[in-house]
């Protein structure tokens, strides 16, 4: 790995830990609503924690983008010395920019089902060059660098060689926070459902784009996530041989949030059946 990965991975390691502790008593964890069935935990605060100190430590002139905490920095203070400070949103797009999700899936942790991740990405000058997707209770360590394609576990993965549609498994999520697109979404679905072998709802975006990325899913759809839910898995997908986009087949997915990704095929596929629909309720708009 990339030392960047290296320093990710002992970030994540050590989240990763606090996060199985704390899984063998879950009755026991602070959990606040952040909105409708949006929640945080004390556990995604503490994991954040982690990772942003590594990373700031061993990178002090890169920047942070979290889930929970929004941008953080180093900077002096006024004696002098560098800590880590939360600041405002950056006027222009930082040079080295970490995009993190603490804990990917917190629904999913909270009652007590194993597919949840950390996420970390890397972007350096706007493009993403480094991803790290961690599933503690799994074990499993999904890697990627530009250009040097993409691992599990240390094992090159490639996305699934399924050509047909109707042989194709889909992993989507359902709308949990925004439910404008509900109408659409389920347009979508059931044309996916009438048109593939099947879909499946996992809770973690992150886990789902490296499920395709390794071959067990064929595509992934979902509207409206934010960048740290889906940077890192995207590298992954688009350095295992897949295709990544927006729903307008572009490359705008970490701003509009709505993502769509698979093989060649299936992604082809897939984002025809979305726009359509989209198309057929007049909401092209939101996929802008």
């Amino acid at each position: 790995m990339s030392p960047f990965l290296n320093i990710a991975f002992r970030a994540a390691r050590e989240a990763g830990n606090l996060m199985l502790r704390s899984f063998k008593n879950l009755d026991s964890i602070r959990v606040e609503r952040k909105a409708a069935n949006d929640f945080v935990t004390e556990i995604d605060r503490q994991s954040e924690r982690i990772l942003i100190e590594q990373i700031l430590t061993a990178y002090p002139h890169h920047v942070i983008r979290a889930e929970e905490g929004g941008y953080y920095a180093t900077q002096k203070t006024a004696s002098g010395e560098l800590a880590i400070q939360q600041i405002d949103t950056p006027q222009k797009a930082p040079t080295h920019e970490w995009i993190i999700d603490p804990l990917d899936g917190t629904t999913n942790y909270l009652h007590g089902l194993p597919h949840y991740a950390i996420s970390v990405a890397l972007r350096q000058r706007g493009v993403l060059t480094n991803a790290l997707v961690f599933a503690p209770e799994l074990n499993d360590l999904y890697t990627a660098e530009k250009d040097n394609g993409a691992t599990l576990n240390n094992r090159r993965i490639r996305v699934a060689k399924t050509t047909r549609l109707e042989e194709s498994l889909i992993a989507t999520g359902f709308p949990v926070v925004d439910h404008s697109v509900d109408d659409a979404y389920l347009a979508i679905l059931k044309d996916v459902i009438n048109q593939t072998a099947g879909a499946r709802r996992y809770g973690s975006a992150a886990l789902d784009l490296c499920y395709v990325a390794d071959g067990h899913f064929d595509g992934f759809f979902e509207f409206n996530l934010k960048a740290w839910d889906i940077a890192a898995g995207a590298l992954i997908v688009k350095e295992s041989g897949g295709y990544v986009s927006d729903f307008l087949g572009e490359e705008d997915y970490l701003t509009t949030g709505n993502i769509c990704a698979g093989n060649a095929q299936i992604h082809g596929f897939l984002l025809k059946i979305i726009q359509e629909q989209l198309k057929n309720d007049d909401l092209t708009d939101s996929a802008a």
